[in-house]
């Protein structure tokens, strides 16, 4: 059973520098796709998966969005049961009378008939004091002038005033002739 010829795969290959370089082929596309042969039922399956795709994508696309939804509605649902379970626990609480009692001596402050109650205004140290906080926003500023003082000086400088206005402008500086803001001309 000795053959003089080793099987194909025992064969020595020589070393890669030994190996001839082999040139990259330029892939004539026409010549590739003529090269195919498609037959009916080829055809037909490729038909088929192609419906496929066409059916099952839009079908696919609505499963998932409809999980999504189920997801989302599912943590709503979630979340909506722990607020009743605590609402539950909230109307458990008021319903002792103990509890009723304390919330009414904190947060209204009523004794029983005989108690002294001691209040203390300003009782924290220098250090817990609330400093200059920075403002809520940049529109909104506290005024360094007395609001009162404005009043009095808008109201006598409105009867003073020897023209009138014909389009009431509440808030809005008239424009004089001057071009400067909140000047009235006289009628001279």
């Amino acid at each position: 059973m000795a053959t003089g010829a080793a099987p194909p795969s025992r064969t020595r290959r020589p070393p890669r520098s030994e190996r001839p370089v082999r040139e990259r082929r330029q892939v004539d596309v026409r010549e590739w796709l003529g090269g195919i042969r498609l037959s009916g039922f080829m055809v037909i399956m490729l038909g088929l998966v192609v419906l496929a795709a066409f059916v099952l994508v839009p079908t696919i696309g609505t499963y998932v969005d409809q999980r999504q939804q189920i997801a989302a509605l599912a943590a709503s649902v979630k979340l909506s049961q722990e607020e009743v379970a605590d609402l539950q626990a909230q109307r458990d609480r008021w319903r002792d009378p103990a509890y009723i009692t304390t919330q009414a001596r904190e947060r209204l402050y009523y004794v029983k008939p005989g108690e002294v109650v001691y209040l203390v205004d300003n009782d924290l140290t220098a250090a817990q004091v609330p400093q200059e906080a920075a403002p809520v926003s940049d529109e909104v500023v506290e005024t360094k002038t007395d609001w009162m003082t404005q009043l009095v000086r808008s109201v006598t400088e409105a009867g003073l005033a020897q023209t009138v206005t014909t389009t009431p402008s509440i808030g809005v500086p008239d424009q004089s002739p001057s071009g400067t803001p909140g000047a009235t001309p006289t009628a001279g």
